[in-house]
């Protein structure tokens, strides 16, 4: 986020110039930590992001926070995720088998379809 990245210049380093900090990298930083705590509080992920953090978030893309306050958040959801791993009631562990065998099924099944109706 602040145009390093193990050694080397970030790849971005025209919003590290405009804004003194990687906004993109800011804004994932706090999705993902925004998205942890939705997955351990509800066992899910809401795409689009739902409000407050969508317009907030959108803001942090466009400079409209400072890398203090990106900071402030991502150091927040990363408490809540420390305490929410301890309660949550997802499995230790996924269930790698379901995934592959749902993934395997998602692709044969867009396989079979007409190229049309997968448009």
């Amino acid at each position: 986020m602040l145009g390093l990245r193990g050694g080397r210049h970030t790849n971005r380093p025209e919003l590290v110039e405009k804004y003194g900090f990687d906004v993109k990298f800011a804004y994932h930083m706090v999705r993902l930590g925004v998205q942890g705590v939705e997955m351990l509080e509800t066992g899910r992920v809401t795409l689009p992001i739902p409000e407050p953090w969508a317009s907030w978030l959108r803001g942090l893309r466009r400079g409209e926070h400072s890398m203090a306050e990106a900071l402030a958040a991502a150091g927040e959801l990363e408490g809540r995720l420390r305490d929410l791993v301890d309660t949550s009631r997802l499995p230790e562990y996924p269930d790698r088998a379901w995934g592959d065998a749902w993934l395997v099924e998602a692709h044969q099944r867009a396989w079979r379809e007409p190229a049309s109706a997968a448009v």
